[in-house]
């Protein structure tokens, strides 16, 4: 049976192991043996560990009704407080589950491909920044917890895109990719503001009963929810719209792309489509390139 104080901690070393890699790497990456990939490896493989007891412990003892809620006060000036803290419940287990899973095997997989490389420990240090936003957008109990983990994973997808930033391709993709997010980012934080003035909370369930007795219905409730949504429309649109962040996805894409998967070669095969360049390099030899 897994209590809640165990759900605690196995969540508090979820989200923090990842943030405590990426300090050692980026401080101490280059001192350390292997320039430090086996710290992020280590801390992100015992994540996935945690996040599968979880899932077990869900599955072994299955109520759709489970909830578990821990916070604290960040910020308190009377009538604008700010609780951070995190709200566990199936789907949020679920999502660690799928977040440590994939970062681990990026992890894995990186220790060979980016062996050699000439800033190694600050790939590491990178990943671990991205794996620790991630889970705490996984985790958030409200919005302006969301908003603050979502501001992270652009400032880490930015440093990893721009990764090789000799390249000029790589260099004006990172760039790209995060001024467009910035201005989704400013209807998002307007959004959450407009939930905030009109229910007085910025936590998850507050909010849901905040809407369930009137407090903000109506074109004000849509406007709201839609902004807080544009992030994410910003980004669809980018492609749609043939923006040009495709080249970002690409210079993800061509690090996973040398792996033996029929779907990511499937993805690599749609985004040089999309990207509208028949003459786009494989990946191999960028790769030759950025070493």
């Amino acid at each position: 049976m897994i209590t809640g104080n165990y759900i605690t901690d196995a969540c508090l070393l979820i989200l923090f192991l990842p943030l405590i890699a990426f300090i050692i790497n980026i401080f101490f990456g280059k001192r350390l043996p292997r320039q430090g990939d086996w710290v992020s490896v280590g801390a992100i493989l015992i994540t996935l560990l945690l996040a599968l007891s979880l899932f077990i412990g869900m599955l072994s003892n299955w109520d759709y009704k489970f909830s578990h809620e821990v916070y604290f006060s960040w910020i308190d000036l009377g009538a604008f407080k700010i609780d951070l803290g995190f709200w566990v419940d199936n789907i949020t287990i679920v999502m660690l589950l799928v977040v440590s899973l994939i970062s681990s095997m990026t992890h894995i997989f990186s220790l060979e491909y980016m062996k050699g490389d000439i800033r190694y420990n600050r790939y590491y240090a990178y990943l671990g920044l991205f794996t620790f936003s991630m889970n705490g957008i996984v985790l958030a109990n409200n919005l302006m917890s969301l908003y603050i983990f979502w501001e992270l994973v652009g400032v880490s997808s930015y440093l990893l895109i721009g990764h090789w930033f000799e390249k000029h391709s790589a260099a004006d993709a990172s760039k790209k990719a995060f001024l467009t997010n910035r201005v989704g980012d400013i209807g998002f934080f307007i959004g959450i503001m407009i939930m905030f003035t009109a229910i007085g909370s910025f936590n998850f369930q507050q909010l849901f009963v905040g809407v369930s007795n009137g407090l903000i219905s109506g074109t004000l409730l849509t406007l709201a929810v839609v902004l807080v949504l544009v992030s994410i429309v910003v980004i669809i649109a980018s492609f749609l719209l043939d923006l040009g962040l495709v080249q970002v996805i690409v210079v993800i894409v061509r690090v996973v792309a040398r792996g033996r998967c029929h779907w990511c070669s499937l993805l690599w095969l749609s985004l040089c489509s999309l990207e509208q360049h028949p003459a786009t390099p494989q990946p191999t030899a960028a790769f030759r390139h950025y070493r």
